[in-house]
Order: C-alpha cells, then structure tokens, then sequence
C-alpha cells in the first residue's frame, strides 16, 4: 500500500457511491474503495473496551471547499489551494487528488495499475520508507529494496507529506512516463530515474507444507478486489490439522469488505469492527459459515496498517486466533471523500474505526498477544504447534 488505507465516493463517480476505509498509502493499493458489508448483530468477547484515542488533528471540509472555489474564481488551481488548506490543518491522514489520480486509484483494486513497483509506509518523524519492493518492477531492478528512505519524488520532497500524496506522485503520468526518486540507504544518498509500467498485483500467496503435516502459510499483502475469496480458498485447502500462519507483515491496507471477507473465512458471523462517520455509529458483520476450529495464529508489524489491523484486532477481540509479532501502526482514521468544483477529489478525516471489544486503533495499533522482533515467524509456529496446529 506503500502501501500506506472509509470514504463515500464522489457522486459524479462512474462507479456510483461507496463507504471504504482508506488505506495510507501502497503504490499497489492507494487509496481503498468498496462497498460495506452489513448483517447481523454480533457480540464481542474477551476485552474490555480502550479508553478514546488521542484526539488528532483534522481538515475543515467546509474550509478546504471555501478555498478551492476561491482559488478558481481567481483563475488558479483549486486543488492546489485545497492541499494547502489540508497541510496547513495537520491531519496527516487527508489529502487532495487530481480526477484522473483519484480514478486511477479505483482502477488499481480491480488489481491492475501502473507504477513502479513500491510499498510505502509513513515513519517516525515523518519520513517515508519503502515498505516493500515488487520483484522484477522497475524499482527492483534499479536496486531499491525495503527499508529504504524515500527522500523526493521528482524533486518534491516526501517527508512530513501524507504517504497517499507521495503514492499519486510516483504513480503520476502514466504508463512509460519517467520518475525521479532521491532515496537514502544509512550514509548513502542517491537518485534513481525509472519508468512507470503497468503491473498486476499478487496480494495473496500460500505456502504449504511439502507433506501432510505442518501449517498452512497465507501472506496477505494488501487487500484488493478478491483478496478475500482467495484468502477463503487457502482456508478451505489447509491441512485441517496442520494449522493456518496468517501473516499480515508489512501489509498497508486496502478495500474494506475484502477485510471482512477475511474476516469471515475464520468466523461464524458476528462483529468485526464498528466506526463512526460524524458521530453516527455503525457496524461491520462477517458472514456466516467460517473456518473457527482450524489453529490460527496471525502475524504482525509496524507495517501492519489500516484494514489490516481492523481483521487483526477482530480476531483478536474474538479470540479466534493469537496474535503474534510487533505493535501495528495505528492507522485507524475514516476518511469521507467528497468531489471538488474542478473535479478533483478531497479526501477528509470524519471519524475512527473500533474493534469489536471497543478498542480505538488509531494512534495506539493493536497490541501483539506475544510480543516478537526478528524471530516472529518461528514464534509464531511454536505458538501454532501448541494450540493443536503444525508440526
């Protein structure tokens, strides 16, 4: 997702209105669209509800508009008076996108986009750091690899700029267009030129054991159109005694419902996570019929953002599965986008998503069951081989 991410589309949006949680960022995913899923009444289990999440700044809806239709009576860009508006605000969440970006980000969760090949995540101090590399892209042949310091894209410098900006700059003009990274690796800096392509994306991948025994490995990256069937697929397919690794490292977001597919590939029904759009309270419920005796045991990260964390903190709260690894990122903010008089789109923050026991995920994460650096995986499987799972 650099992907880094609840929004209603623009009305005059082709492909009609829907509510999402936007992710924050990857140049896979971008910006998340989607219908929610809704059913019936679930309940909680297990923890009692977090105390409110620090309050964080946010853009004035009515301010932005004011000052793109300003800016246009002026015979200037509105949008770039709209973006002005949004980091002036500090919400490091919204930001302002180009009608063309904006339905280019649509088009990429049916799993298609042009870019370059980069996961982004946002770190301390505001800095952008590539999350992860697509293999064979044009960022991995020019040696860029995770960890990497994202300094400017085309001279325009990233850090402190919200991560879906820096994502719409990367993916900017289009398949065969070239774009200039400056990138730092500890002492090093360096510029690399490249040239976007079109590329598929690959969210899901299953590893099974070569025999009968041991545990079923499914790495979700992002979640796209059909990361959820697939992810149910893998379910139905594990060796029912050899147990499931849910990881979930590294992965920045993305479409909703596909997180409550997820969702309900281990649950039989019930809550998965409730928000709030100014102030109005509602509910996201897995379907029935889910896998809930296989041993489950998901993994997480610092890179574990968004929608992610929503399917995390479920299965948590549910006690459907140990968590195993590092403190999430804590990105759990709803953004509502709304079409501007020039077209563009402002994308704003209205509100926050709860997991099912009531705990806040934005600007706190989800706390791991156990706590795991570097060995996380092998935690995990040891994990795994005491709740009946693996070998």
């Amino acid at each position: 997702m650099s992907d880094t991410p609840l929004f209603v589309r623009p009305r005059r949006s082709r492909r009609g209105a829907a509510l999402t949680l936007v992710v924050a960022s990857v140049l896979a995913t971008g910006a998340a669209a989607g219908s929610w899923q809704a059913g019936r009444e679930g309940r909680s289990h297990g923890r009692p509800a977090a105390a409110p999440a620090p309050k964080s700044r946010t853009a004035d809806r009515e301010a932005v508009e004011d000052a793109a239709a300003k800016a246009m009576a002026d015979g200037k860009s509105g949008a770039q008076a709209a973006a002005d508006v949004v980091s002036r605000s500090g919400d490091r969440w919204s930001t302002i996108y180009t009608a063309g970006e904006f339905e280019d980000f649509q088009r990429q969760l049916d799993g298609d986009y042009v870019g370059v090949g980069l996961w982004l995540r946002q770190a301390a101090g505001g800095r952008t750091v590539v999350s992860r590399v697509r293999p064979g892209g044009p960022a991995a042949r020019a040696g860029i690899t995770a960890g990497d310091r994202l300094r400017a894209v085309d001279g325009r410098p990233s850090r402190g700029r919200p991560v879906t900006e820096t994502v719409a700059r990367l993916r900017g003009g289009g398949e065969g267009t070239p774009v200039e990274l400056d990138l730092q690796r500890g002492a090093r800096q360096w510029s690399a030129a490249l040239h976007r392509i079109r590329l598929r994306t690959d969210d899901v991948r299953t590893d099974r054991p070569a025999g009968a025994a041991g545990p079923t490995r499914i790495k979700v990256a992002a979640f796209t159109k059909g990361t959820g069937a697939q992810i149910r697929d893998a379910v139905r397919a594990a060796a029912p005694h050899g147990g499931l690794l849910l990881d979930l490292r590294g992965n920045t977001g993305g479409l909703v419902t596909e997180a409550v597919a997820a969702a309900s590939a281990f649950l039989d029904g019930g809550l998965v996570a409730t928000y709030d759009v100014h102030g109005s309270q509602r509910a996201l419920y897995a379907e029935g019929g889910g896998d809930t005796r296989i041993p489950l045991v998901v993994l997480v990260d610092g890179g574990t953002m968004s929608a992610a964390e929503l399917l995390a903190g479920a299965l948590q709260d549910r006690g459907r599965a140990v968590v195993v690894g590092s403190p999430t990122f804590g990105k759990g903010s709803v953004q509502m986008p709304s079409e501007l008089p020039d077209g563009s789109v402002a994308e704003l923050t209205v509100g926050h998503y709860r997991t099912p026991a009531g705990r806040a995920v934005d600007g706190r994460g989800i706390t791991p069951d156990l706590m795991a650096g570097d060995g996380a995986e092998e935690r995990a499987r040891t994990v795994l081989s005491g709740l009946g799972g693996g070998a």
